[in-house]
């Protein structure tokens, strides 16, 4: 297994158990009513989940299981699956951190979280596009076996 699947399929399983926590405790605060000002951590529970989890342990195995490209093992261009960890990272931790972040110093001065974790987001899954790109085999050009 590549290093980088190994980095991103563990930060992945982090991921769940921090979405799991916050989930757990908005889900507590809706019978005890105890945490208010906890409901602004709803969307980062959201990006946790969905793109941290998700997206990022799906990234991993991708990487890790898609054909190689020769008989030699090589996987491509690894640089590119790494920019993938760290802007998919990135982009994780802005959205998420943006709405707790707007309610304490004010939603102006962190105006900018929220665009640059979408470029983020977008440039992680265009570098991992870019890395899996020609180790997916179109359909067909795969030679038949003889029997």
């Amino acid at each position: 297994m590549p290093r980088v699947s190994v980095f991103m399929i563990r930060t992945a399983l982090i991921y769940l158990a921090l979405g799991a926590l916050i989930g757990g405790m908005l889900l507590a605060d809706k019978g005890v009513h105890l945490w208010p000002s906890f409901w602004t951590w709803r969307t980062g529970h959201v990006h946790l989940m969905l793109l941290g989890w998700t997206v990022q342990f799906a990234c991993g195995t991708a990487i890790w299981i898609l054909p190689r490209l020769d008989a030699a093992g090589t996987r491509g261009a690894m640089w590119l699956a790494w920019l993938c960890y760290g802007a998919l990272n990135g982009g994780v931790l802005l959205a998420t951190l943006s709405a707790p972040f707007a309610g304490m110093a004010g939603r102006e001065r962190v105006a900018w979280m929220t665009p640059v974790a979408a470029f983020l987001l977008v440039a992680g899954i265009a570098a991992f596009i870019g890395h899996v790109w020609r180790r997916i085999r179109p359909f067909g050009s795969v030679p038949a076996r003889v029997t």
